[in-house]
């Protein structure tokens, strides 16, 4: 039955309708906006609404359970089972709506920069709109590589084709379905397109660490004297906006690997958040919104087609997909030597985490596997406000092995090539939100810059008394009092108590961990 599938999709029909294959951007724009799919807005970017479904839903997302994966994948809430015959027959389901529609979309590209461990990906879509965005996140193939292409993954996206709970092993009519050990994946129910490049990075999670390659949810760029830099984080911590930086030629935004030679982008694109997006602030990611560049759930004015970028009207997480290409000076190779400093980002809600510390090398274990940070609104179906969460290497949702494989694989790097990693609090000081303000972009620029031309390397600083972690005492630009957030606080005794809360709850996640070494556990913050 499958070989049967993948010659039907080899073929330029598939069942009544039409297949049309790797649509250059202009093609994909005109039936988008020809089938009512989004409209074209002043800048000339392409804005598309994903109704109910306006960021990812993770429990929504199941992993089959058969093969090798039985064993090596981290079974839990994150990664849910499905027995193969459910994926099978979902599939199957999509295949058949798919095939009774009269036009559908297929690309081929490829995930990761690097040659010795590239992917060829092929996706097939039911609208225009969802092509165009895969098209400019994969890397695309050449010319004359796309005659020979064979996929070593593949992805049927339909999301006018429902699931019944009733009687379908799922929670919801959206379901995201894959299969590592056949490497397909179905997506059915919701109309968010980063269930497609986050599927794809799944998939990338569990092979490259086969071949001792480190997969990573970070940006990254590279400074003018070849200088590598990654930002780990999570969604809504900064990664997008801050390895965007004028000075520095961006080699990606989301996700990379990290191999023996140096790092690697996975993509090929830049999924941007946007709210509150101005030229002045982010002005390589405002620029890069225009022709064949997608927002997603932005409010705009019909008449001029202006987009109001501090509107929340839809969502808090509008976004903009746009290629590389679009970034004046990003990295065309997509491929770069060892990071010299690793930057983990955290948007800590409690106010209590200095703007920037320091970290050790097993300190630096300890925040990975922890991934602190506060969810911010409208990443995920149901978060309307910023939650306190952790999430194991700063993507557990995207992680099908345990968390100890990357740690291990980041551990190991680290202490090869000397990189220096910092913590970053891109969150609130003067108290948690509502009572405290966000720390202003610039302020975090200003220390960004500080901690990668090695203003902070030398010191002077201080011990933070709970966390243990070194904090600078003086950063260039930044005012003194902004370094120790407790003096920024009208009751010390208040951020004391909330010091001393978040680091329980750091202890407390990190025990949940499995197979973490105690001089790790030991490195967090004090019992």
């Amino acid at each position: 039955m499958r070989r049967g599938l993948d010659l039907r999709v080899d073929q330029n029909r598939l069942g009544q309708g039409v297949l049309s294959r790797n649509l250059s951007v202009p093609a994909l724009v005109e039936r988008a906006v020809s089938r009512g799919e989004g409209i074209l807005v002043s800048s000339g970017a392409l804005a598309v609404w994903t109704g109910k479904y306006t960021g990812r839903s993770p429990k929504d997302r199941f992993l089959v359970k058969n093969g090798e994966s039985e064993n090596t994948v981290d079974w839990g809430p994150v990664n849910q089972p499905i027995e193969p015959e459910a994926f099978d027959k979902l599939e199957a389901r999509v295949i058949d709506y798919l095939s009774k529609k009269e036009e559908i979309y297929c690309f081929d590209g490829y995930a990761g920069a690097d040659p010795r461990y590239r992917v060829p990906v092929r996706v097939i879509n039911e609208y225009a709109w969802h092509n165009l965005f895969i098209r400019q996140l994969l890397l695309p193939p050449k010319p004359e590589e796309l005659a020979g292409f064979r996929p070593e993954v593949t992805i049927w996206c339909a999301p006018g084709c429902q699931a019944d709970p009733a009687v379908d092993p799922v929670r919801s009519e959206a379901f995201i379905l894959l299969d590592l050990e056949r490497k397909r994946g179905v997506i059915g129910g919701t109309h968010y397109a980063g269930e497609m490049k986050k599927l794809i990075f799944t998939v990338m999670n569990y092979i490259l660490p086969a071949s001792g390659v480190l997969p990573m949810h970070c940006g990254a760029n590279i400074g003018p004297d070849g200088d590598v830099a990654c930002f780990f984080g999570l969604s809504g911590t900064g990664k997008t906006t801050l390895s965007a930086d004028t000075t520095r030629t961006l080699l990606g935004d989301d996700e990379h690997g990290w191999s023996d030679r140096g790092i690697f982008n996975i993509e090929g694109g830049c999924y941007a958040k946007t709210i509150g997006l101005t030229r002045e602030r982010e002005p390589q990611i405002w620029d890069a919104i225009r022709f064949g560049a997608i927002l997603e759930n932005v409010d705009i004015d019909h008449e001029t087609r202006e987009i109001d970028y501090a509107s929340a009207r839809y969502t808090e997480n509008t976004r903009a997909a746009y290629p590389l290409s679009h970034i004046a000076g990003a990295s065309r190779e997509g491929t770069a030597g060892h990071p010299r400093t690793v930057i983990f980002l955290t948007a800590d809600a409690s106010g209590v985490l200095p703007p920037v510390a320091k970290l050790d090398t097993a300190q630096a274990m300890f925040h990975f596997l922890s991934g602190y940070t506060s969810k911010l609104a409208g990443t995920e179906r149901g978060v309307s406000e910023p939650q306190p969460t952790f999430s194991a290497c700063f993507g557990a949702p995207f992680l099908p092995r345990p968390p100890a494989v990357y740690a291990r694989l980041l551990g190991e790097r680290l202490k090869k090539h000397g990189s220096r990693v910092f913590l970053v609090n891109t969150g609130w000081t003067g108290g948690p939100i509502g009572q405290g303000r966000r720390i202003d972009l610039a302020i975090t620029r200003r220390i960004v810059r500080a901690a990668l031309q090695g203003e902070l390397d030398e010191g002077p600083d201080r011990v933070d008394p709970v966390f243990r972690f070194r904090v600078p005492v003086r950063c260039p630009g930044v005012p003194s009092e902004l370094l120790d957030p407790k003096s920024t606080w009208k009751d010390p005794e208040a951020y004391d108590q909330r010091a001393r809360a978040l680091a329980a709850q750091f202890r407390h996640n990190l025990a949940q961990l499995a197979g973490v070494d105690p001089a790790i556990r030991e490195a967090g913050p004090v019992g």
